[in-house]
């Protein structure tokens, strides 16, 4: 005796369907435009990667930062269009990795690195670790619901785009002239893992999120600024990137010191703040 086919159940055949996600078809636009953004920005990271190789070192500068734009911006359109999701937060934590982590750091070590040879290789590899242990804590203090008073005010480290940006300096100086060699690969390969320890580091760093707004006399003069500072970096990009990866470093003493002085032995690691899910670190996108 043959056996019946089972009768026809128009949920059960599309459950397997289901699990594999929707079709492209059926994704509405909006939602696919932040992770377009985010795949330019991976497109323009490895494009950089490729030209430093190349030897065509000063678009492989701009590569990177116009990956790190892009990479900026996605979650801000996302927020924008209402088009958040769980697979935009897995491609733009792929894409932070690769534009402020592996892109810099084999940009540096074809420029100047590589005359350091094994050493230059290491401080490298120590700098893509320290990009990814960041990400990777971001990834786990988002989950958490507790927030520190301070977390709109300060990062916990140097942010990961911050990060990019000042391990490429050695890079900059080379374009304005300062040669590459064994001593400067020493030099620079100390200084990228410098900027890795201060990527993972417990260091307050301003984040310049304060939800206090600008007072009235002071917009037309931070909007001359901007401007004043867009317009150098158009005619002297390189000088602009040397004074603000320098003068980022600077700041760095001094935001620390405000910290402690308005939010004192909050900070995390102190006994006061032992106890599970009292730690605060900060819930920022560029942690």
């Amino acid at each position: 005796m043959e056996t019946p086919f089972p009768p026809f159940d128009p949920h059960g055949p599309n459950d397997d369907d289901e699990a594999r996600g929707p079709r492209l078809r059926e994704i509405p636009l909006r939602m696919l435009v932040p992770n377009v953004i985010t795949v330019l920005a991976i497109c323009a990271g490895l494009s950089g990667v490729r030209l430093a190789f190349e030897g065509r070192f000063e678009l492989a500068v701009a590569m990177v930062l116009v990956a790190a734009f892009l990479d900026g911006i996605d979650g801000r359109v996302a927020r924008l269009l209402k088009a958040t999701s769980k697979f935009g937060v897995q491609m733009d934590s792929l894409a932070d990795i690769v534009n402020f982590g592996v892109a810099p750091a084999l940009v540096l070590f074809a420029y100047v690195l590589d005359e350091a040879r094994s050493i230059g290789w290491i401080a490298a590899l120590i700098y893509v670790i320290a990009a990814g242990l960041r990400l990777a804590r971001f990834n786990v203090m988002a989950e958490r619901d507790i927030k520190a008073k301070w977390q709109s005010e300060y990062f916990v480290g140097v942010p990961a785009p911050a990060g990019a940006m000042l391990v490429l300096l050695p890079v900059y100086l080379g374009l304005l002239g300062v040669q590459p060699g064994h001593l400067m690969g020493l030099i620079s390969s100390a200084y990228t893992v410098l900027i890795a320890f201060l990527l993972v580091s417990r260091l307050p760093v301003w984040s310049g999120k304060s939800e206090n707004r600008v007072r009235r006399d002071l917009v037309l003069p931070v909007i001359l600024f901007v401007v004043l500072y867009v317009a150098t970096l158009m005619s002297f990009t390189w000088e602009t990137m040397v004074v603000t990866a320098v003068g980022y470093l600077l700041t760095l003493p001094f935001g620390a010191r405000a910290w402690h002085r308005k939010y004192g032995s909050k900070w995390p690691g102190h006994p006061d703040l032992s106890t599970p899910g009292e730690d605060g670190l900060p819930v920022d996108k560029n942690l």
